[in-house]
């Protein structure tokens, strides 16, 4: 059966729209522009408990887990943690996830429905636990489902020190610090969707108990619909709703954060060292500001055009409490920052046209980074 929060019992709590990406735990609260004005000016907790967890253990986690992931992780220490990919063998996006590791446990939590390419001759797709079971040959590590052990929350704002401290939940201010609870589970300093970002991973049992215990010291209930706008307004992806089959980690800027350059030994690692290496992934994720005059906005997979030609896709669209309705997008490199675009397309059974007018934010433009490859071939040509 699909994931349904306990939360959504709970009074004001509104479900959100079938279909939706983050199916399962409350949409909003009944007021989803006042909660993300909360999150960016004092505290809010966030019900993410749909998310899927593992826990891998066992005496070769760190150097098993270095060979099936993106990420540089044998020398991952006790209290931290970091975000990693895995990839098809083509170096394209097969899920993303974040990682933490504490008391000889690496836990491993995902959007719901994480799948990886099979790595057997048939391919086709197999859940992150299957992919990683059939993986484990004969490496000393245990991986096991514990999404039934611990649920998620996210406090975020510039008061959320004061809330964590009124319930315990102290955690150092370097990204991706991790620390133990009292009771069980962890928190992890997040680096985004804003600079004030804790999870917590809790006992589900108790998830509803740390619910009151938040809101109670001060934190106010918020939606995935909060979330969403901060995120996407810091230009951070959600994996299958701002990627598609052909995404490969530097169009999304996963590379650093989440997918190592310079390690070898995992699948996609070619392609993530040699774009690395030309510098020019084909496309990259901008932040699109949409006409908000018509009350209509485009939908994910929506095509983003510059006159007659397709230059992007739709990703995340959301309503943000400052910005108005925004959207990230992949678009290819060569379209221009300033460029009037056209976002959306026409539903051909409705007859609905939701086509608006939108522009890229100069700031999510990459710059040009470095590329060691282009230099060192310049250098031969003298």
């Amino acid at each position: 059966m699909p994931y349904r929060s306990p939360l959504l019992e709970a009074p004001r709590a509104i479900a959100p729209p079938e279909g939706h990406p983050e199916s399962g735990v409350p949409w909003h609260w009944g007021d989803p522009f006042a909660e993300q004005r909360t999150a960016a000016r004092g505290v809010v907790v966030i019900d993410r408990s749909h998310r899927e967890v593992l826990a891998v253990t066992g005496e070769e986690r760190l150097s098993w887990l270095h060979l099936v992931i993106s990420q540089h992780v044998t020398g991952l220490a006790e209290g931290t943690g970091t975000e990693a990919l895995v990839l098809d063998s083509h170096g394209h996006i097969d899920t993303h996830f974040v990682l933490a590791h504490l008391d000889g446990t690496v836990w491993i939590d995902s959007d719901p429905g994480a799948s990886a390419t099979s790595a057997l001759p048939k391919g086709g797709k197999q859940t992150l636990l299957e992919y990683f079971e059939a993986m484990k040959f004969w490496s000393k590590v245990e991986i096991r489902d514990a999404t039934t052990e611990l649920a998620l929350l996210t406090v975020l704002g510039p008061d959320a020190e004061r809330v964590l401290s009124a319930v315990g939940a102290e955690v150092g201010p370097a990204p991706y610090t991790v620390t133990a609870l009292p009771g069980g589970g962890f928190a992890r300093r997040m680096p985004w969707p804003t600079r004030s970002s804790v999870d917590l991973a809790v006992p589900r049992e108790q998830l509803a108990d740390w619910w009151r215990r938040l809101t109670d010291a001060g934190a106010r209930p918020a939606g995935s619909w909060a979330f969403d706008a901060l995120r996407v307004e810091s230009l951070r992806p959600r994996l299958g709703t701002d990627t598609d089959e052909r995404s490969i980690p530097h169009e999304l800027g996963w590379v650093d954060s989440a997918a190592h350059v310079a390690k070898g030994c995992y699948r996609g690692q070619e392609t993530v060292s040699k774009v690395h290496n030309v510098g020019r992934p084909p496309r990259y994720l901008a932040l699109l500001h949409l006409d908000g005059s018509p009350e209509i906005t485009p939908e994910t997979g929506d095509p983003v055009r510059l006159g007659e030609r397709v230059v992007g896709r739709v990703g995340s669209v959301v309503q943000h409490h400052e910005l108005g309705p925004i959207a990230l997008a992949l678009v290819k490199r060569s379209t221009p920052a300033g460029a009037e675009l056209l976002a959306g397309a026409r539903d051909e059974e409705s007859g609905v046209d939701r086509v608006v007018q939108a522009t890229v934010d100069p700031d999510s433009v990459p710059g040009e980074h470095a590329a060691p490859g282009r230099e060192a071939a310049a250098r031969l040509r003298g």
